[in-house]
């Protein structure tokens, strides 16, 4: 996982430009240095305690969004309250990286707390996206993907909640993973929905988030099995997941599902009923009710006398305040919301089971997002989307909401092979997700390897 010559051969050309990306909150001043003279390369060199030789990642650096604490670095979950807390112990996530070896680099900028898709930040600056630094990064795990799609590391730690590891790696054209819920240990990360968050590893490659996963998940590290993609059925939904996409998410869709054909995958055409009522049921109802509790749980546990209030009157993103305004003032009563989580949360995922089983498939693969990344300028409400305004937020969660709300496994992979960049259309990344049944996680990384080596020999 540790050496990608292709990265270092132009680690100066990317490096010189590390601070127009605006990926970090924090960065260790080691490290610093090297990228400001463009000598760090991938991999910077750094002293790994002689235990550590024969460790999973020893020697390997990794970035960590700015919402998990890393003791002695500041945790300011992008927002203005927090800009001088420094986390007075490891998350548990982070114990077990470092106690395999890993090296954290430094922390990674965010949509403000979390709450967002685009990493527009307005307290710390955008988050740019190191294919066109005039678009957004996505989110909010915005910081870490662009680092790693820049090559300044190779993989990173984001969380995710509706979408927030995967969208940004789609939109950067790296590899985001969502795990199933429950599988990492969340103490000491700033949750603003216990049900819904996890942790999500991130990558250039499938291997890299699964070396990530092995360890996060307390398992023993193993190379991930070698799947014959002839012995793969995979599910097509059209309905919801391939409604009105962006004419280059089309063709790369098109691209993708006749690569897999070729290599022999079998891909059953068979729609999620009713998806998108069954998710829309849980999704908000769960994630405006819980922030309150578990954003005053995090400041609590800082130690300092900050309030939720004191956070809210400092918010600088206006849409960011706009919904921690409605958190605050209770927008979602308590039945509705104990109706979503005992009610509809439990059918949407009988909904999944029930469509694993009838169609024998063992994932199911669409678009990660419905348009490539947008302009900074003007993006924060609405994009535009075949000649229409629709709104930002839910246009990009669109495809990645109702797996969270599943909680169910799911990686993102770039949609290649690209055809030639001769139309601008084309000239950032897109993705495509694959979705697998609860507690599958390295089966479906598994499979992700293998549609990943057909896609991106």
């Amino acid at each position: 996982m540790c050496v990608d010559p292709s990265i270092v051969s132009h680690a100066g050309a990317v490096h010189s430009r590390w601070r127009e990306l605006n990926a970090f909150t924090f960065l260790d001043p080691r490290f610093e240095q090297r990228f400001d003279a463009g000598t760090g390369g991938a991999w910077p060199a750094v002293e790994v305690p002689a235990a550590a030789d024969r460790a999973p990642l020893a020697g390997c650096q990794i970035v960590v969004k700015d919402n998990i604490d890393v003791a002695g670095m500041p945790c300011t979950l992008g927002t203005p309250a927090l800009r001088y807390h420094v986390a007075a112990r490891d998350a548990a996530a982070i114990a077990r990286l470092r106690a395999a070896g890993a090296q954290i680099v430094g922390k990674t900028n965010l949509h403000e707390l979390a709450y967002g898709i685009t990493s527009n930040n307005a307290a710390f600056g955008p988050v740019r996206n190191p294919h066109d630094l005039r678009c957004f990064a996505g989110g909010s795990s915005g910081g870490t993907a662009a680092a790693i799609a820049a090559g300044l590391v190779r993989a990173g730690l984001g969380t995710d909640t509706g979408g927030s590891s995967r969208i940004p790696a789609a939109l950067c054209g790296i590899v985001g993973f969502r795990p199933t819920v429950d599988r990492y240990p969340m103490a000491g990360v700033a949750l603003i929905s216990p049900t819904r968050d996890v942790i999500g590893p991130m990558g250039r490659t499938v291997r890299d988030v699964a070396a990530l996963d092995a360890v996060l998940a307390g398992a023993s590290p193993a190379a991930l099995d070698t799947v014959d993609l002839r012995t793969i059925r995979i599910g097509i939904p059209r309905q919801h997941f391939q409604e009105d996409l962006d004419a280059s998410v089309a063709r790369a869709l098109e691209r993708v599902v006749s690569t897999l054909r070729e290599a022999g995958v079998t891909l059953i055409d068979a729609d999620l009923e009713n998806v998108a009522a069954a998710d829309a049921a849980v999704s908000f109802p769960i994630v405006l009710y819980e922030t309150k509790a578990a954003l005053g749980a995090y400041l609590a546990g800082t130690g300092s006398a900050l309030t939720l209030d004191d956070l809210y009157a400092q918010i600088a993103s206006a849409d960011v305040k706009e919904i921690i305004g409605q958190v605050i003032g209770g927008a979602i009563p308590e039945p509705v919301y104990r109706q979503a989580l005992t009610v509809h949360r439990p059918a949407l995922r009988a909904l999944y089971r029930d469509y694993f089983a009838k169609h024998r498939v063992e994932a199911v693969l669409f678009p990660t997002t419905p348009l490539p990344a947008r302009p900074i300028e003007g993006s924060d409400r609405v994009v535009t989307l075949n000649g229409v305004d629709v709104p930002t937020f839910a246009t990009y969660i669109r495809n990645t909401d109702p797996a969270s709300n599943a909680g169910i496994p799911a990686i993102s992979l770039p949609a290649a092979p690209h055809p030639p960049r001769n139309a601008a259309a084309e000239s950032l990344p897109v993705a495509v997700e694959l979705d697998g049944p609860a507690g599958t996680d390295r089966r479906l990384l598994a499979i992700a390897a293998a549609v990943e080596s057909v896609l991106s020999p």
